[in-house]
């Protein structure tokens, strides 16, 4: 039986309740006894896959799942009633910034509860191309730090080039290129997933991408995926449509699958070409590249005033080549022109809000700030920037939430077959701490532009696939048992752009590697995350 989008929740449930002579999705057992440590009992059970949900049990003994379906024959030390709750795998957030949380000295904070209360159980790190390059020992200090997330790590292609290159705009030599390489093949062989790029930010947005392409398939070669925050979301270089098809490209050419990272129409000179991005893509599909993308549920990007605004030659050589720049007259009078081309393909001042917290500018917008200064936007931008990149201060306060997408484009975008949902999640942003259940209630019960199995199915199943993590996404025997149990009529996001970390609600419980981080709402300071590294692939020669 299928439902129609807009289907109440609540009638979905009654209507499995009520139907006899339901299925047992899978009762093959781990051990022949019937002792677990838990039993989820009588939920609405959505697998992770394309099928249709049941009312169920799952079974947990250790850190895996050992039965799912109709388990009446189990005996737990705790049961878990679910009656009314959707039971599905824990969510898998492929696009996190989660370090400031994964990296505290603080076990409290590791805990990582901005993703605990989405129902998240796995998160993605090294994105944008700013994955470690030593990949073995960060993921393994993480790990043995103890968090309460599992982590998947990218090496990432902004420190494999600075280490070699620095931050300056120039071609790397061929043995300069030949570090690179053995930088990523380094990475891969320790576990990395694959080679992340964020070719929009300096010093990455420097390489071609011929240079990409070499450094890619590295990567290609060891079983990896080509991760990328594309080159141009908008119109700042080569243009939305050439950035895709130069990500299309670097897979064609290195051999391997490519993945879009926060994909979007990004102002006011792209907004409705979300159509002609999807044809491109599924042009590459039909041609027999594997393409895939993630897209967070919110209509402000987060980035900085730097990233937004400043032309890319502006910060060729790091802050103080900037400095310089910005205190030579001539110089200074280039960069206002290219800012004022960027401030208007991104809607005005009056789309940036400024989000960094603790700055007297915390929470207005670019507009409201110069107003108060009595100055031009262009100037109270660069007042902001060159304290952040300067010292002068504390750093971090040129951070924005960037107005730029339309609801058209995010729509279309969002009921694409090879999407998944990310949160892109940052400091300062409420996607940090809402996107999967702001998702859900404004997507799925509010507007109904994708149903509640397709909300699931991207946030759990296809990510894994994509990634191809080692039996997570699916509640099924034998998986590890990442598990969300969350109310489908209290589960929503409290974080907004005004209060951006506050933690969301309706998850009843989550549990990671079997073990319950988060009961009846509440964090309970297990730190049971692990870091999902990938078997050493063909083509590594390391020791050991």
């Amino acid at each position: 039986m299928t439902w129609p989008v807009s289907f109440p929740v609540r009638r979905i449930i009654g209507a499995l309740a009520a139907g006899a002579g339901l299925v047992t999705v899978a009762g093959a057992m781990a051990r022949p006894d019937t002792a677990v440590d838990v039993i989820i009992r009588g939920g609405t059970i959505y697998d992770g896959s394309a099928g249709t949900p049941v009312i169920g049990d799952v079974a947990v003994r250790g850190d895996r799942i050992v039965a799912v379906g109709r388990l009446g024959r189990y005996t737990s030390r705790r049961v878990i009633d679910a009656k009314g709750m959707i039971v599905a795998p824990g969510f898998i957030d492929p696009h996190t910034h989660a370090d400031s949380f994964l990296r505290s000295p603080d076990p409290a904070v590791r805990v990582n509860a901005a993703w605990l209360h989405q129902g998240v159980s796995t998160v993605m790190i090294g994105v944008d191309g700013n994955g470690a390059p030593d990949v073995a020992a960060d993921s393994g200090k993480l790990a043995a730090s103890g968090i309460g997330t599992n982590i998947v790590p990218f090496i990432g292609f902004g420190p494999v080039r600075q280490r070699v290159l620095g931050q300056d705009a120039r071609t790397p030599s061929a043995a300069e290129l030949d570090a690179m390489k053995a930088l990523v093949a380094k990475g891969m062989c320790e576990g990395a997933v694959g080679l992340s790029t964020g070719l929009f930010y300096a010093p990455q947005s420097f390489a071609s991408t011929d240079e990409v392409v070499t450094v890619a398939r590295e990567a290609a070669i060891r079983g990896g995926l080509y991760d990328t925050h594309q080159r141009d979301e908008s119109s700042y270089s080569i243009g939305l449509l050439g950035s895709v098809e130069e990500a299309i490209s670097v897979g064609r050419r290195a051999g391997m699958p490519v993945h879009f990272a926060h994909l979007k129409a990004l102002g006011v000179d792209v907004h409705g070409q979300a159509g002609a991005v999807i044809a491109a893509i599924e042009a590459a599909r039909r041609a027999g590249i594997e393409v895939t993308a993630d897209q967070y549920p919110w209509l402000a990007s987060g980035s900085s005033l730097d990233a937004s605004l400043l032309p890319r030659w502006a910060v060729d050589g790091g802050s103080a080549a900037l400095l310089a720049r910005l205190d030579d007259p001539a110089t200074m009078a280039r960069i206002r022109i290219e800012m004022q081309e960027n401030l208007r393909r991104r809607g005005g001042a009056a789309a940036f809000l400024l989000i960094a917290e603790g700055f007297p500018w915390t929470g207005k917008t670019l507009a409201a700030v110069a107003a108060d200064w009595k100055l031009d936007s262009r100037d109270a931008a660069l007042r902001i920037i060159r304290q952040s990149v300067s010292g002068e201060g504390r750093r971090g306060g040129a951070a924005v939430a960037s107005f730029n997408m339309a609801q058209g484009d995010v729509d279309l975008l969002m009921q694409q077959p090879w999407m998944v949902t990310a949160s892109d999640g940052s400091d300062g942003h409420p996607r940090m701490f809402a996107s999967f259940p702001e998702k859900y209630v404004r997507y799925v019960r509010e507007r109904k532009v994708i149903s509640l199995a397709t909300f699931i199915r991207q946030s759990t199943g296809r990510t894994a696939d994509i990634y191809k993590l080692d039996r997570r996404g699916y509640l099924r025997p034998g998986y590890f048992a990442d598990v969300v149990v969350f109310d489908p009529e209290t589960y929503a996001p409290r974080a907004d752009y005004v209060r951006p970390r506050e933690l969301s609600v309706g998850v009843r419980q989550l549990f990671v590697n079997g073990a319950l981080t988060l009961d009846e709402g509440a964090t309970t300071d297990v730190l049971a995350g692990r870091a999902l590294l990938r078997p050493r692939p063909p083509g590594c020669a390391l020791p050991g």
